[in-house]
């Protein structure tokens, strides 16, 4: 047998909080023992963990998450991961419709919102 992937970690200066931005942002719970203040937290259905560490982020992601809405359209959903609590870092949506938006979460964290699979196929 090989190895699987359980989860991927992300290092954070308070792992409750940066977790409950990504828990609203994909709408997955929490693991149901976390709670504010603990130095881990879970994503179980995103196989997201989150610890803390003293380091802050310095330099640009190593690897990063790209979120594909799939019940509404990319500007939409970058509009609600803005009023969440993410920053625009840059945008590559071009005027045909294709292209990204390149956010970072409250600790400065990369990913990208492509389109929908229905934008895609449209």
């Amino acid at each position: 047998m090989t190895s699987k992937i359980r989860h991927v970690t992300i290092d954070s200066a308070d792992a409750y909080a940066l977790a409950e931005f990504w828990s609203a942002a994909l709408g997955q719970p929490l693991h149901e023992d976390d709670r504010p203040g603990d130095e881990e937290a879970l994503i179980e259905g995103a196989g997201l963990l989150f610890v803390t560490v003293p380091e802050r982020k310095t330099v640009k992601n190593r690897v990063h998450l790209d979120l594909q809405p799939q019940d509404r359209t990319r500007d939409e959903e970058v509009d609600r991961l803005l009023a969440l609590g993410a920053t625009l870092v840059a945008d590559h949506r071009r005027p045909d419709g294709s292209g990204w938006a390149l956010l970072a979460d409250p600790e400065g964290n990369e990913f990208c919102v492509e389109r929908s699979a229905a934008e895609r196929a449209g």
